[in-house]
């Protein structure tokens, strides 16, 4: 029987909402024992085991406390009530550039990162030029970090943290913000350290990554534990519960709900980015996510500092896996547009996606007619989530009707 690694026992954590808050030294004198909070329960009464070698997923819907639990597990806070048992060496890597300090360069803080993690200076001279290749940073290794983009961050911080070689990985949902590539590259290492028999706990709201590559995983709801299971089983009760929670009045409702991506302008100069994605659900009340058939909008937002003529917008979607599902763009549908300088926006329309299930990716761009020029092209830039309450399975949502009567054969 295998030895447990990581134990959560009736783990409860509460946060105290102060109605008002006093700056000065005076105000806090002149209100002692006056002041007022709310408790904000995130954790309530979650308990459960993970053997040594496990992979075990932490889903839930933004808000369930996913988050709260892993930072417990990893001692960054302190349940209120109950208790976390970790055994051997954790490495957790939560948050975007976590314990990353902006005015010293990407070296220092692999040696900063690596030494909280409990590395020696040697142990990390011999690891410095993996973590460097792996997180792809060989030229910007020496710049200060407060000029690295978003994803320079995840890979740097995923680097250190998977090159400790720990006994127990924690992994927030940090991985989705990575390009394609790179999210590869992540899972490759996380499924080598199942091969090596290491214990990881793996936070996200994408059930398809459950299903990939966790033994069994636990669901959140309002910090509440709905309960735990195999992936499958896992999965079919956070669905069931997203449907639960769906309020009878919101069905055909005209409520839009929206998604807001904000992006950077790119490296290169060129005379037209994209600033923006937005993904809306139109008439789907309060959901976040779509049923086959549903409607699905696709904002891209962009920014022109000169005229660009013959401007054409591209859309892609794409499985977990990143296998490509679809693909067109506006000059394909016979749209043909010049951008003016300032900015604008281009809307796709899917009347009804005819996906049956999953969570998909959206890589977006922006180029020329002839498509000889990249203005700006972004990988997995947003994603959506597809969830079928029928009984059929597979990818597609086909539309099927069925005949049966008694008789001879008309």
């Amino acid at each position: 029987m295998a030895h447990v690694a990581v134990e959560v026992n009736d783990v409860s954590k509460r946060f105290r909402l102060f109605d008002e808050k006093y700056s000065s030294l005076k105000e806090r004198l002149l209100h002692i024992g006056r002041s007022t909070h709310q408790d904000l329960w995130a954790l309530r009464d979650i308990e459960f085991d993970v053997a040594e070698g496990e992979t075990v997923g932490i889903l839930g819907r933004n808000g369930s406390g996913k988050s709260t639990l892993l930072k417990c597990i990893s001692g960054i806070l302190q349940p209120t009530t109950g208790e976390v048992r970790v055994r051997g060496q954790l490495a957790a890597l939560l948050e975007l550039g976590a314990g990353f300090q902006p005015e010293l360069s990407g070296r220092e803080n692999v040696y900063l990162n690596a030494s909280l993690l409990g590395l020696s200076t040697r142990e990390v001279d011999r690891r410095f030029d993996e973590i460097v290749a792996f997180a792809e940073l060989e030229q910007f290794i020496d710049n200060q970090v407060k000029f690295y983009s978003s994803g320079m961050y995840v890979r740097l911080g995923f680097a250190v943290a998977v090159n400790v070689e720990p006994d127990v990985l924690v992994v927030d949902e940090v991985l989705a913000v990575g390009d394609e590539k790179f999210q590869r590259k992540c899972l490759e290492r996380i499924k080598q350290f199942q091969t090596e028999g290491r214990t990881i706990l793996f936070v996200t709201h994408a059930p398809d990554l459950v299903r990939a590559i966790c033994d069994r995983a636990v669901v959140l709801a309002a910090g509440r534990m709905l309960g735990m299971g195999t992936a499958g089983e896992a999965i079919r009760l956070f669905r069931e519960h997203l449907l639960e929670s769906t309020a009878p009045g919101d069905a055909g409702q005209p409520v839009v709900v929206a998604e807001r991506i904000e992006l950077s302008a790119p490296a290169s100069d060129q005379p037209i980015h994209i600033s923006a994605i937005e993904i809306d659900h139109p008439g789907t009340g309060t959901r976040s996510y779509i049923e086959p058939g549903e409607p699905l909008r696709v904002r891209v937002l962009y920014r022109a500092t000169a005229t660009v003529e013959s401007v054409v917008f591209a859309i892609e979607v794409l499985d977990v896996n990143g296998n490509l599902i679809y693909a067109s763009d506006t000059g394909i549908m016979g749209k043909h547009f010049d951008a003016l300088p300032g900015e604008g926006v281009a809307d796709f329309l899917f009347e009804g996606m005819p996906l049956l299930d999953g969570t998909f990716n959206l890589n977006v761009g922006i180029k020329s007619s002839t498509g000889g020029t990249v203005y700006d092209w972004r990988e997995q830039a947003a994603r959506f989530e597809v969830m079928n309450p029928g009984l059929a399975t597979g990818s597609v949502a086909l539309a099927l009707h069925a005949d049966i009567r008694a008789g001879t054969h008309a």
